[in-house]
């Protein structure tokens, strides 16, 4: 029977699944293991919107097929955030449609907008369906750094002067996931001018939009004027509102790739479970107190982890934003690679973290922490991991 399957073909072995079968096998065993490895929130959503979630769960007629593209109410509610957060006025009908996730999102609209043999360009390193999700649509990837500098520019410049076919598509994403990189507006309005110059699409990802740790909140790339003509940007409840399992996110942006992305969506899903769509709701037009607390929790333990794995021995670069913080291999395992070392510090400390080349071949030499247990357990894993660098 014939099993060569295409799209299957082009993606090639999970790379964080070595150490997550580690990790499940250690712990079936018995052994204790500090889990920094996936982007994973340990805190509650607020209390209020569980609570919605439970009563509108309670109703009898609140069971059946949602809409596709999400319920008004919750549109209105991620129109209103965007007007009173970034000063964006985005049209609920036209210029909004909720997806189960960010990264559900970004995948259909790859699926939406790509047709076999399109160029598109990607940061490198960065999250995987960043570049996967247009792979599995038959795209090729074209790498740009990650960093938002003028390399960046220069890397963009060549790659719409060389590259045949000419790309079509730019991702980007800041606060980034891996590096923990941010941009600022001049950043999104000297690539909103290029990409109005050279006819691509921009696809920004600001999943971690509420996580950022300097006196300047993360900006929005649709804040930028002419940015609707040109981009669409993916948000989600995930981590600012510790709501991963719930899969709730959001595009927002340009009309015709929302209508893109509408139209696949509606063949494939019938939108999120209601009642979780009107807890969004309470948690987006509630009280957001939780979104600072959230903010100073991983704070708190960025401090902690990078003074405490400091004095271990192992340097680690203070991330000004999101969830991750983005390491070099320490000095002595360097010559390991990323995936030998984790797994190393997995079976030797009990701290298993993200290997860098999961992210892209760029990622080589790294490891992206996630700040996803309490000081405790940080500092527990910063002395295991200073008996393991004594031991080289």
């Amino acid at each position: 029977m014939h099993t060569d399957f295409y799209r299957i073909e082009r993606l090639p072995p999970y790379v964080f699944a070595e150490v997550n079968g580690m990790r499940a096998a250690m712990r079936a065993e018995g052994r204790d293991v500090i889990d920094l490895g996936m982007g994973n929130p340990d805190s509650p959503p607020p209390a209020h919107v569980v609570a919605k979630l439970a009563e509108v769960a309670a109703k009898p007629d609140a069971h059946g097929y949602s809409a596709s593209k999400g319920i008004l109410g919750l549109r209105k509610a991620q129109s209103a955030y965007y007007k009173r957060r970034f000063g964006v006025e985005v049209d609920p009908e036209s210029e909004v449609i909720v997806t189960l996730g960010s990264k559900e999102g970004l995948a259909n609209l790859a699926q939406a907008i790509t047709a076999p043999g399109d160029v598109i360009l990607a940061p490198n390193p960065s999250y995987p369906i960043h570049s996967f999700g247009f792979i599995i649509a038959g795209a090729a990837i074209r790498s740009i750094p990650a960093a938002p500098g003028e390399e960046f520019f220069e890397r963009l410049r060549m790659a719409m002067r060389y590259t045949v076919p000419r790309p079509k598509v730019l991702v980007i994403g800041y606060p980034s996931n891996p590096t923990a990189y941010v941009a600022d507006v001049a950043f999104y309005e000297k690539l909103v001018a290029f990409a109005r110059e050279h006819g691509i699409w921009i696809i920004s990802d600001l999943a971690y939009a509420e996580i950022y740790f300097g006196e300047t909140p993360t900006p929005s790339i649709l804040a930028v004027e002419g940015a609707k003509d040109v981009a669409i940007e993916f948000t989600s409840m995930s981590k600012t509102y510790s709501m991963a399992g719930w899969r709730i996110g959001f595009a927002v942006g340009n009309r015709e790739l929302i209508a893109a992305l509408t139209r696949v969506k509606s063949y494939l899903d019938y939108g999120a479970f209601t009642p979780i769509q009107a807890a969004a709701v309470a948690a987006l037009n509630g009280p957001q107190d939780c979104i600072a607390a959230t903010r100073a929790l991983y704070r708190k333990r960025r401090d902690v982890l990078v003074e405490s794995f400091g004095r271990a021995g192992w340097d680690i670069p203070v991330p000004q934003a999101s969830m991750f913080a983005w390491a070099p291999i320490p000095e002595p395992f360097r010559a390991l690679g990323s995936m030998e070392f984790s797994k190393r510090l997995l079976a030797e400390a009990g701290v298993a973290v993200a290997p860098g080349v999961g992210f892209g071949e760029e990622g080589e030499g790294f490891v992206r922490i996630a700040l996803v247990e309490n000081e405790q357990r940080l500092r527990q894993a910063a002395r295991s991991v200073k008996k393991l660098l004594k031991s080289a």
